[in-house]
């Protein structure tokens, strides 16, 4: 209580809470607007109720929380969010626009119903806000975006549903060389069960990458506090990993990251589920399992390298690695290119309106 006492004595403290308080909120809106990303082939396969399914998502989107402290023992995308910035152009105005962007852009995308990813929205907030900063150029030629983290980021836009996409392809003709001599009805049966266990794999994935966008957010604007405004000696020490600490001493703010992306599943996204579940191709529960399972293991190995993916493109790109099995025509590719320019736009529209965003906010600080 004696801190969030500092905190409201100072402009830069409200600024600060105000921004947890946003970033929170994507985190919900990331939630029901992602939702459809686990959940989509459960419903249209009839294995779980849309309640059911969210339920289910939900729970497996905090239990990644567990995964990430005790199993892989840290951050690592988090930490990506959070550097991939220059520090010197990052302020508490910068990430407050960046997050304004990112919501306007997630909640325009969910009320269409376009699958487009909160992860690139969030980033292409922060770096057009920064940018907008910075001015034209960044004085003495400094770099306002840390290309060793952002590079790899924009790789995988199209590195993520390629291998989601190449992994379920192979995924289900295993799958259906294995079960070729097996009674129908009987595989039926038994793969409604295991989509049980894929779309809980995929929903561990999905939280433990895109809950930790939403904590590097608020890692940078806490580090920029700390450095700053009260000039803690934890984060100022020559060669300390900022965000260890800040992990360390802001430790709720992990764990409310994954509660509040669990809460936005549980509140669903269902015109995303009918774009995701059915307007790309057909899928049965064996194809749900090929496609969950793909998706899970892109998002694990991405988790691992500490690259932030999209859970939208990776699954995506795993419904139609399973629709291009059965044939090339399978797959309603008139939607998928849809999808594709809303992909493409995601990081400079967001980048533009944060942009704007922040010249609006420079008028009033």
């Amino acid at each position: 209580m004696e801190f969030l006492s500092e905190l409201l004595s100072n402009q830069a403290g409200i600024m600060l809470i105000i921004i947890i308080i946003l970033a929170l909120g994507f985190d919900f809106i990331n939630g029901f607007h992602d939702a459809a990303n686990s959940i989509a082939t459960i419903v249209v396969t009839r294995v779980l109720t849309p309640f059911q399914a969210v339920l289910w998502a939900a729970f497996f989107n905090f239990a990644a929380y567990f995964i990430s402290l005790y199993i892989v023992g840290e951050f690592k995308i988090g930490n990506t969010i959070a550097k991939s910035v220059n520090e010197d152009f990052i302020t508490l105005e910068v990430i407050f626009s960046g997050l304004i962007a990112a919501i306007i852009w997630n909640l325009l995308t969910w009320k269409l119903g376009i699958p487009s990813s909160s992860s690139h929205t969030l980033i292409g907030g922060f770096i057009g806000a920064a940018l907008a900063h910075a001015g034209s150029f960044a004085p003495g030629g400094i770099d306002v975006i840390v290309y060793s983290k952002v590079i790899p980021i924009f790789l995988f836009i199209f590195g993520a549903p390629f291998l989601g996409m190449f992994l379920a392809y192979f995924i289900t003709i295993a799958i259906l060389w294995i079960c070729r001599k097996m009674n129908h009805h009987k595989c039926e049966v038994w793969f409604k069960r295991l989509q049980l266990v894929s779309s809980a794999l995929f929903s561990l994935g999905h939280g433990g990458n895109d809950a930790q966008k939403v904590m590097g957010i608020i890692g940078a604007a806490v580090i920029f506090y700390h450095v700053h405004i009260d000039m803690d000696p934890a984060y100022t020490v020559e060669g300390v990993n900022t965000f260890s600490v800040f992990v360390e001493h802001w430790w709720w703010v992990p764990l409310a990251s994954f509660i509040f992306i669990g809460l936005g599943t549980l509140s669903g996204g269902w015109k995303i589920v009918k774009t995701m579940g059915s307007k790309i191709t057909k899928v049965t529960p064996l194809e749900g399992v090929a496609a969950e399972t793909a998706g899970a293991m892109a998002l694990y190995v991405s988790e691992h390298m500490g690259i932030p993916v999209s859970t939208t493109h990776t699954i995506t790109g795993s419904i139609i690695g399973v629709g291009i099995t059965k044939r090339v025509s399978a797959v309603r590719w008139g939607v998928t290119i849809n999808l594709l320019w809303a992909w493409i736009l995601t990081i400079p529209v967001s980048a533009v309106m944060a942009m704007l965003v922040y010249y609006l906010v420079s008028l009033f600080t």
